[in-house]
């Protein structure tokens, strides 16, 4: 009987031994077009979002935490390979069609070694769920970019594919699927082709066009599987992208008409949810500790969107702006017994700090290619980092270099920028004046958060050392950019 009682705490004492040094699993959540004033625990009265906020007490908040870019793609380029996106070859949206002077054949290059090929190498699952938007063609999917397993949609949920290319030509689609829908809806408007999007697992398209009243609930039950699948089996890393509240915005009918902030608090509280179902599967399997959360969005809210679009809060601008509306984002990490409960960190922090920071924390080397990312990781365990005060950080619009920060100052150049006149309604675009003269200027963000005051006059050396450092920094960033991804064997359809 003893031999036996041994025995069985011997056995005991490995899987607890196991458990404990079983590597760090890292779930990282990315809302789309979620602006800093969007959720209760960022000032939001209207929007009530209580699993991100038990997440935020239970760990870090983020009061200057900093997207690289004021859109999409270069946003998601800079998240998962830690670098500016220029550096990555992505500096604007990319378009399956091709407008907006994009091409229809580019992408991440494979080469780039993202968050999921970094922990892949490790030994963890990878996936990811939601909006991806980092090239559609087979060679540009999550699949070959460090993704084990893919369920989401390939872009933005306003785009579709180009008319000269079928979705039967670049990806295998699964019984089922109408091609003739895919070629006749093009001569139907845009307000009604901007509802198809496929919905992809792995390579295949597996719905088109996509429920998107489904898409959240969907993504969630595809997160938790994961979670359950590989939690105490195998260290695991998740992204989970959620196509909203990217316009169009739609909630499923559990979360319909439910808030107090119209459809887009319907949209919100929705994700809010999907954090929680999130949680509760790893307190069950009893990861809960060993797993890294982290929440925040690609960019600031579509202001031109009105009631349909999100709120900046305090700050100034939105989506496609260098004002801190669009560059500033709500941001929230929580890992408990690493990271200390209920703090709130108004240092300057990016995106691009992400992948440095996990891979410290789960002891896996860093790309061998350059990157721009910070490890902060001694800052999430409570301990002071002087070198985030000396630190820039840079504000592209494309390839211009269109405002600088450090510490409380931000200097911004003179550049054409837009405002919005009018916003629009129940999902339709509002107006917007693209030729706005924006002046050269300084502010003094602790006392000015708003960025109202220009204070060059005051302060013309202070703007002088900062655009002197922009310009230097840029003049590196484009000697040591790296390419964008081109599949040479597509071919547009004359």
């Amino acid at each position: 009987m003893l031999k036996i009682q041994c025995t069985l705490l011997f056995i005991i004492a490995v899987a607890c031994s196991e458990n404990a040094t079983q590597p760090p699993n890292v779930i990282l959540i990315f809302a789309d077009d979620l602006g800093y004033g969007d959720l209760s625990s960022y000032g939001s009265e209207k929007i009530k979002t209580p699993n991100i906020d038990n997440l935020a007490n239970g760990g870090i908040r983020f009061t200057s935490f900093y997207a690289s870019a004021s859109v999409c793609s270069p946003s998601r380029a800079s998240l998962l390979t830690g670098s500016y996106a220029n550096r990555v070859g992505i500096p604007r949206v990319l378009f399956p069609n091709g407008s907006w002077g994009s091409q229809p054949n580019i992408g991440l290059d494979p080469d780039e070694i993202t968050i999921a090929d970094m922990l892949q190498k490790e030994g963890y699952e990878t996936a990811m769920a939601g909006k991806w938007h980092l090239g559609h063609l087979p060679m540009f999917l999550p699949t070959n970019q460090g993704f084990n397993q893919y369920f989401g949609v390939p872009y933005s949920n306003d785009m579709t594919i180009s008319p000269d290319m079928t979705l039967a030509e670049n990806v295998n689609l699964r019984e089922g699927v109408i091609l003739e829908e895919i070629a006749t809806f093009y001569q139907q408007d845009y307000s009604l082709r901007r509802l198809k999007t496929p919905l992809m697992r792995n390579d295949e398209v597996v719905e088109f066009p996509a429920d998107q009243t489904t898409l959240t609930s969907r993504y969630t039950d595809f997160s938790v599987d994961f979670i359950n699948e590989n939690a105490n089996k195998n260290p695991f890393f998740l992204y989970l992208a959620h196509s909203m509240p990217h316009v169009p915005i739609y909630a499923s009918d559990t979360f319909r008409d439910k808030s107090q902030g119209g459809l887009y608090g319907d949209v919100i509280e929705e994700i809010d949810w999907s954090l929680g179902e999130i949680v509760r599967a790893l307190e069950s399997n009893g990861v809960l500790e060993n797993t890294l959360v982290i929440f925040t969005s690609d960019n600031g809210p579509w202001l031109s969107y009105g009631n349909h679009g999100g709120k900046a809060g305090a700050l100034r601008g939105g989506k496609f702006d260098v004002w801190e509306g669009g560059f500033r984002v709500p941001a929230i990490m929580s890992m408990p017994g690493t990271i200390p409960e209920g703090v709130v960190n108004d240092e300057t922090v990016t995106n691009m700090d992400i992948l440095p920071t996990i891979a410290a924390l789960a002891d896996a080397p860093l790309p061998a290619n350059k990157i721009d990312g910070m490890n902060i990781l001694p800052l999430l365990e409570g301990r002071d980092m002087p070198d985030l005060n000396e630190r820039y950080f840079y504000y592209y619009k494309d390839t211009s270099l269109l405002a600088v920060r450090k510490g409380v100052w931000k200097y911004v150049v003179a550049h054409q920028g837009a405002e919005v006149i009018e916003p629009g309604l129940d999902g339709r675009d509002g107006i917007t004046d693209h030729n706005v003269a924006i002046p050269e200027a300084i502010y003094h963000l602790a006392d000015d958060l708003g960025e109202t005051t220009n204070l060059l006059y005051k302060y013309p050396e202070v703007a002088l050392s900062f655009e002197q450092a922009g310009q230097s920094f840029d003049r590196s960033l484009k000697a040591e950019g790296r390419p964008t991804g081109i599949d040479t064997t597509y071919q547009m359809k004359k």
